[in-house]
């Protein structure tokens, strides 16, 4: 909790910024390479091909820049729609995660709806799978809301994550399952009040297990976003028993992040897609991995005192 604190006050420095901006992307082994693509979507296609040529199945995960004003989200929304006819024109599977603060969501909630709309039209032309993701709680019954909204109206190409942490998300998952939607389950990242949240590891990773259930019972075609090996244990498990196929759910895991187990759950014959951040708004990213890792703070700090 603490190191989560300490990183998200990081995040926010301008200071940090401005140093990160300089250094962080600036060789191939630079802090920010280490869990992030790039600033670019060229960056991403190229780590995008990489990984693909490895075996593995990948997300594209663009990080925006924080929005403000209408002209902001407008600017974040077209920048969705040229990533989305970039990526096609590469030829590297096509899909995409957003967030719906990058569309608006803290300016105007029927803004964010057009724009989230704006982004699932040429993707649903162009065969895009769309993840909208789940960020703190301030935004979870909105993000539901939205999510509902479009799928009401038709487009089914688009799924979102839902956080094991929250004590909500047990009632949440019955509500997607009866939609049909696709949902990635995964632990959850930000620092919430306990009036939310479980905080303990053993409470989160039950709240794991009983969802994770859930969905592979009821849900369709569900993702586990973890790479907590017990509990990607205990999903293969349970799959098992209800003799559910391999190929009907996946791990998905972050890029940079336990490479080693990537290769050893696909080996074992699980998909596994490789989730790959990039964009301008990669610092807090970055700052949120370590935050939640404080182990590669070591990786850093030695990067940032060989970039300089």
């Amino acid at each position: 909790m603490i190191s989560r604190l300490v990183f998200g006050a990081l995040a926010a420095s301008r200071g940090m910024q401005t140093f990160a901006s300089k250094y962080g992307l600036r060789r191939r082994y630079g802090f920010g390479r280490q869990f992030v693509a790039g600033d670019t979507v060229d960056d991403a296609i190229a780590v995008a091909q990489r990984v693909e040529s490895a075996g593995f199945s990948q997300t594209l995960q663009y990080l925006g820049t924080p929005v403000g004003s209408m002209a902001d989200a407008d600017a974040a929304t077209r920048a969705c729609v040229a990533i989305i006819n970039r990526i096609a024109a590469s030829g590297i599977g096509r899909n995409l995660s957003v967030r719906l603060t990058d569309l608006g969501l803290t300016v105007d909630r029927a803004t964010c709806v057009d724009n989230l709309r704006r982004v699932l039209d040429p993707a649903t032309a162009q065969e895009f799978f769309v993840r909208v993701e789940m960020e703190d709680s301030r935004y979870t019954q909105l993000t539901l809301d939205i999510f509902q909204t479009l799928w009401q109206q038709g487009y089914r190409n688009a799924g979102l994550d839902l956080q094991a942490y929250l004590s909500r998300s047990l009632d949440d998952t019955r509500r997607m399952n009866a939609l049909g939607a696709r949902v990635r389950l995964v632990k959850g990242a930000y620092a919430e009040p306990r009036r939310v949240a479980y905080r303990s590891k053993a409470k989160i990773d039950r709240a794991f297990i009983a969802i994770m259930e859930l969905l592979l019972s009821e849900g369709t075609g569900p993702a586990f976003g973890t790479h907590d090996r017990a509990l990607i244990d205990a999903t293969r498990t349970f799959a098992a028993s209800r003799a559910i196929a391999p190929d009907a759910y996946e791990f998905h895991m972050l890029y940079g992040v336990r490479e080693e187990l990537q290769a050893m759950v696909r080996q074992a014959g699980s998909l596994v897609r490789v989730a790959i951040p990039f964009g301008p708004g990669w610092f807090p990213y970055v700052m949120q991995r370590l935050g939640n890792h404080p182990t590669d703070v070591r990786f850093l700090f030695r990067t940032l005192i060989s970039a300089r």
